[in-house]
């Protein structure tokens, strides 16, 4: 069995684990680490995942699909990818066509996938791969991470799966396994160091880059946040969690903190023509570069009775303040829109630094969900107004 850094072996109040144990590239390889890599190789030839991405056996993993996805797949679920990876391929087939294409374009088809801060870096790490590397990835973790939008855990991800080098990426599926092979008592996030040392002790000599993607699909499909099926796991021999009778106790996480709610307001111009008005938020900041209709500032504070003072100027639109609201929840605090409405003759013209868009055209715009949802809820809230009102 592996031993543990930190294993609870009753109820009682666990000591923490020592200073020095924290520090990555200090912990021992564990007694039978060469076994437990030998049982997980041989599991993941049998059971490996088939992922659009994924170079089958014996093909040579191509780094651009391999960073793509690795993009694509932060803070996202693997179903949630797969039609946007599809459709990235198809429009950027390789890095030099994305890095020459517009921004715009990239942001498009990002749109509803989250996170859009990805998006540009995506686009910025095309461009310097073309300029600094002749569009060639470089092979190892310390030039991959001085690339834009690339951290630790993707520059491990593509030296490992795209290169063979070996460098653990300790994603959540990974952080979960270790933490079970370790029982590490540390809460999350203030234990991530120690697993972070713990999955690179494992890493193997030969094959590293299979062993970094056979332990990500250990976690996607055996080792699962509920209900693990340790029965069919390969590693349950070298499990501590596992030999405590409390795998699904680990990994330990600090109760999540949520930011105060903001509140705004919306406000939609719908033209008779079935068109409405777009603009682009700023290109850096939350949903950086963007399309939305005109908002308010969001805010904790916000003061509803001052919204229309702030809404788009046009001579003699009538606003409607439509029933219920728009909430969408971000990673750091959640959002309430109150959302304001008003149809306009087919000849009014846009506003500076905005445009009119159809709404069949909406599909292609590169808009947030949150924006989607008030638009939504705008059509439907003035479908049958009459005169200048919406």
């Amino acid at each position: 069995m592996l031993r543990p850094m930190t294993v609870a072996a009753s109820n009682r109040r666990k000591k923490p684990a020592s200073r020095a144990a924290a520090v990555p590239g200090r912990c021992a390889a564990p007694r039978n680490g060469a076994h437990l890599a030998e049982a997980l190789l041989a599991w993941y030839d049998r059971h490996r995942r088939s992922l659009p991405w994924r170079a089958r056996p014996g093909e040579r993993p191509d780094p651009y699909r391999v960073w793509l996805s690795e993009i694509m797949l932060q803070q996202t679920t693997v179903a949630a990818v797969v039609p946007y990876y599809a459709r990235f391929l198809a429009r950027f087939p390789d890095l030099r066509r994305l890095a020459a294409a517009p921004l715009e374009d990239v942001l498009r088809l990002w749109a509803g996938l989250g996170y859009y801060a990805r998006a540009r870096n995506l686009h910025a790490c095309a461009e310097a791969v073309v300029a600094r590397h002749a569009g060639v990835f470089p092979d190892t973790v310390e030039a991959l991470r001085a690339l834009p939008g690339i951290g630790p855990y993707t520059a491990a991800a593509v030296a490992a799966i795209a290169f063979d080098r070996p460098a653990m990426p300790v994603d959540g599926n990974i952080e979960r396994v270790v933490a079970r092979l370790h029982a590490v008592a540390e809460e999350l996030p203030r234990g991530k160091a120690v697993v972070a040392c713990h999955a690179q002790a494992l890493m193997p000599a030969q094959r590293p880059g299979d062993f970094a993607q056979a332990m990500m699909d250990l976690g996607a499909t055996i080792c699962t946040p509920r209900a693990p099926a340790c029965g069919s796991c390969p590693c349950r021999d070298s499990c501590a969690a596992f030999a405590l009778g409390t795998p699904d106790g680990f990994p330990r996480k600090a109760a999540k903190t949520t930011g105060a709610l903001r509140r705004g307001a919306a406000f939609v111009v719908l033209r008779r023509d079935g068109r409405v008005l777009l603009r682009e938020r700023p290109p850096t900041g939350l949903l950086g570069g963007m399309s939305e209709v005109p908002t308010t500032a969001w805010s904790a504070d916000f003061d509803a009775s001052a919204a229309l003072a702030q809404a788009p100027r046009y001579r003699g639109a009538r606003w409607r303040r439509l029933s219920g609201t728009v909430t969408h929840t971000f990673t750091h605090f959640p959002l309430e829109l109150t959302v304001y409405a008003t149809r306009l003759p087919a000849d009014a013209a846009a506003l500076p630094d905005a445009r009119f868009v159809p709404l069949r055209d909406l599909a292609r715009e590169a808009l947030p969900n949150v924006m989607r949802k008030v638009i939504a809820h705008a059509v439907a809230g003035s479908a049958g107004a009459q005169g200048g009102g919406a």
